[in-house]
């Protein structure tokens, strides 16, 4: 008898376990569904290269959108670290008093060129989850096809001080990156990951990801967004002189989705390659 009801305790843990699995499933699955449609509702049309009016006045060179991933008004914090990557990098190339408000997309933008590439630098002015929609409204105002836009966001998985280059593939668990590959329906755009590691002890990921750096952390940052930029304008610079990334179109940039990995203590000397035009807004 005791045997018996052993079992049929054990049978209905079971049962109340998977089903908390499958609500749990549920939920996760409804998320990123309403998720899905809040990116699309907020873009109003779907992207296509070029479908804005500006996109005709760039009609000479290639043209690359790279954008920093991260919360507006929470620029100090972890999450928020592709922003910063990104203000480095336009006061390396000289244009950081240009940054100025684009209502249309959604964000801050400022325009530079590198090595006769024209390059456009976004800041997105909306919540992390939905960044796509501010990424896909400038590359449609600029003329930038997908596969020319470089992301620069957060990394739970790799520690503080490492970075390293993502060819395209799933947005492994990104929130903002997965709301640029809903807008843009593709999930070819290059990444720069930027490592912030796992939090330690019981601290949970939503609040270690919204946290600010501490000042140990803070003298490692400072390294890393230098490093950072080095490998932004190296990427930059190369590829010009490389064949055109895959199409975009579909999930073909998941099968070479490989990451070069980078050590920010290393010395990676390739802001030379980078030269500020002045393209003027």
């Amino acid at each position: 008898m005791s045997r018996m009801t052993e079992d049929t305790v054990w049978s209905t843990a079971c049962r109340c376990l998977w089903q908390l699995l499958k609500k749990l499933f549920n939920f996760i699955a409804m998320r990123r569904l309403l998720m899905r449609v809040i990116n699309r509702a907020l873009l109003s049309e779907t992207f296509t290269p070029a479908m804005g009016v500006e996109a005709e006045i760039h009609t000479e060179g290639r043209r690359k959108l790279v954008v920093g991933l991260g919360n507006p008004g929470m620029e100090g914090t972890r999450h928020s670290v592709g922003m910063a990557v990104l203000g480095v990098l336009a006061a390396r190339l000289g244009v950081a008093d240009r940054w100025r408000g684009d209502k249309y997309v959604s964000g801050e933008v400022t325009l530079s060129e590198i090595q006769h590439t024209h390059v456009v630098l976004l800041r997105p002015k909306l919540l992390m989850n939905v960044n796509g929609v501010s990424v896909a409204k400038a590359a449609g105002k600029y003329g930038i096809k997908p596969e020319d836009i470089l992301l620069v966001h957060d990394e739970l998985d790799k520690p503080l001080g490492k970075i390293a280059i993502k060819h395209g593939g799933s947005a492994r668990g990104h929130n903002g990156v997965r709301s640029c590959v809903d807008c843009l329906q593709t999930d070819v755009m290059p990444r720069l990951r930027v490592g912030i590691g796992r939090p330690t002890g019981k601290t949970s990921v939503e609040r270690h990801v919204l946290s600010r750096f501490t000042s140990e952390e803070q003298k490692v940052l400072d390294s890393v967004l230098v490093q950072s930029v080095d490998l932004l304008l190296s990427q930059l610079s190369q590829q010009d002189s490389q064949s055109p990334s895959s199409p975009a179109g579909g999930r073909q940039a998941a099968q070479s989705g490989k990451e070069r990995g980078h050590s920010a203590s290393l010395d990676q000397d390739s802001a030379a390659a980078a030269q500020s035009s002045g393209w003027k807004l």
